[in-house]
């Protein structure tokens, strides 16, 4: 699995953006979002229970990130098609405010090492990508557990301060000075 200070792996792939047939996808890649940051979540299926609460989530707070020129980016196995029939059929997911991407081949999971060795779908991995494409943010939970995208967004913080960040941290609080 590709961790802490490894480049984040080139990707391009179709994304659902949308809940329309013909406007709601677009082709994504690493180039679309040059100089940004990039928070990138994998959830393991549509239709499923745990990841909607997620996608949610990180969707509600996608203006915070964005105030962080971070962009914000759901992905899973599933097709565009699978995407876009599950944000029309669930009411927590019509008005996103982030891509879905679909990563159907794999290819991008498979690269970074987080493919459900008996599920083949990805595990719940998040990365924080810096805008040169290293990670610098990794967490991967167990299937069932779903993660804090508030938790998110202070690892995020954290990182953008570029101090020493003490054990739970928040914005606004001191730094600590090396001896």
């Amino acid at each position: 699995m590709l961790t802490i200070g490894d480049r984040f792996p080139n990707y391009k792939l179709k994304a659902t953006v949308g809940t329309d047939l013909e406007n709601g996808f677009a082709d994504l890649e690493n180039a679309s979002f040059e100089g940004k940051w990039q928070l990138v979540f994998f959830y393991p299926k549509d239709f499923t229970f745990v990841c909607p609460t997620e996608i949610k989530a990180y969707s509600d707070l996608a203006d915070e990130f964005a105030d962080r020129d971070c962009v914000v980016l759901a992905a899973s196995t599933d097709t565009e098609f699978v995407h876009l029939a599950w944000r029309n059929s669930h009411d927590d997911l019509r008005d996103l405010k982030i891509p879905m991407l679909a990563d159907v081949k794999r290819e991008l999971s498979g690269a970074l090492g987080i493919l459900h060795p008996e599920e083949g779908v990805a595990m719940r991995a998040t990365y924080l990508v810096d805008p040169q494409g290293i990670i610098r943010h990794v967490s991967v939970t167990d299937m069932n557990v779903g993660r804090n995208a508030k938790e998110t967004l202070r690892i995020l913080d954290a990182l953008q301060s570029d101090e020493l960040c003490p054990c739970n941290w928040q914005p606004g609080d001191d730094h600590l000075k090396a001896a």
